[in-house]
């Protein structure tokens, strides 16, 4: 992202636990809010000891609230931080205890784009690359859906091997395994790719399925802007 000498915009923190975040999110900052002034908290060590745990532990949940307290305590030229950005999907009830425990906005990876997708309603596919995800990230949208009386039924499937491939550097077949993913689904009404490091497969994908297909970077940008951009005066 190119940095302003002014820093015009809001400071926002990136929390991440794949390098293969940094790239998507960074492209829907510059599509969507150029202004912002975003930096990145990368721990690599994270999705590992997640998917080696099998579960979110206390020692987990810890390291995700010494993140967090770092990323809101940041300030520069561009202010104090204004809100932080999790990128990391399968850390959804440790980005809850984050969002009691500081006092700015914080975002889940997935929340804006499930909003959207309940939004639309109906059949709801959503497939993932790191199978550690798959269950909670279900359970969160189903929990949503829940929540707001919405009737909805969530296709959950793995691409299974994108993001082995994504990490030896081969992005094009990491694409055509997320596309063939979306081709199992069957008939849905909408589709979210619900993992950052995904977004790079949607035109793959929009070209193997008619519904909408939502990325979770872009929703989350769009809706993070949304939340921390003042209305202008009528």
């Amino acid at each position: 992202m190119t940095v302003s000498a002014t820093f015009p915009g809001p400071r926002i923190a990136l929390i991440h636990a794949l390098e293969e975040s940094v790239a998507p999110v960074r492209a829907a900052f510059r599509e969507a809010w150029p202004e912002a002034f975003a930096f990145d908290l990368l721990d690599t060590s994270l999705a590992i000891d997640r998917a080696h745990a099998g579960e979110l532990d206390v020692a987990m949940r810890l390291r995700f609230a010494t993140l967090a307290d770092y990323a809101a305590g940041a300030e520069g030229l561009a202010g104090r931080t204004s809100g932080i950005l999790f990128t990391c999907s399968a850390f959804g009830p440790a980005i809850d205890t984050v969002k009691t425990r500081v006092t700015i906005p914080v975002m889940r990876p997935n929340e804006a784009a499930f909003e959207q997708a309940l939004a639309i309603g109906g059949e709801i596919g959503l497939i993932v690359s790191f199978e550690p995800s798959a269950a909670s990230l279900r359970a969160e949208l189903e929990q949503m859906a829940h929540a707001q009386n919405r009737k909805t039924r969530v296709h959950t499937v793995l691409a299974d091997g994108a993001l082995q491939a994504l990490k030896a550097g081969d992005g094009a077949r990491h694409d055509a395994l997320v596309a063939e993913a979306a081709r199992r689904l069957g008939d849905v009404q909408v589709v979210i790719l619900a993992q950052f490091s995904m977004a790079r497969a949607a035109d793959m994908v929009r070209h193997v399925i008619s519904a909408p297909v939502l990325t979770t970077p872009d929703c989350a940008v769009h809706a993070l802007r949304a939340l921390l951009t003042p209305c202008p005066a009528v």
